[in-house]
């Protein structure tokens, strides 16, 4: 799940070496703390938040598999 993350965001940015993708599992759900250049975060977001809700609705969508539940947390 962290190349599909990574894979999707890196085209997008300034600095495509700084994007970091942290794994936090819990119990009964499993945390992505998606990590970019602080010039990019605004990319990565984009207006209105309509960006970053798209890649969660993919990261959601390709994790259909475990019976955790998924989050994808943009630092």
């Amino acid at each position: 799940m962290e190349a599909l993350i990574t894979t999707i965001v890196q085209p997008f940015v300034d600095y495509p070496e700084d994007v970091q993708v942290a794994v936090k599992e819990e119990a009964n759900k499993v945390v992505y703390h998606l990590t970019v250049h602080p010039e990019d975060v605004g990319k990565v977001i984009g207006k209105n938040g309509r960006i970053a809700k798209s890649i969660r609705t993919v990261v959601y969508a390709a994790c259909t598999d475990t019976k955790k539940r998924v989050y994808l947390d943009i630092m």
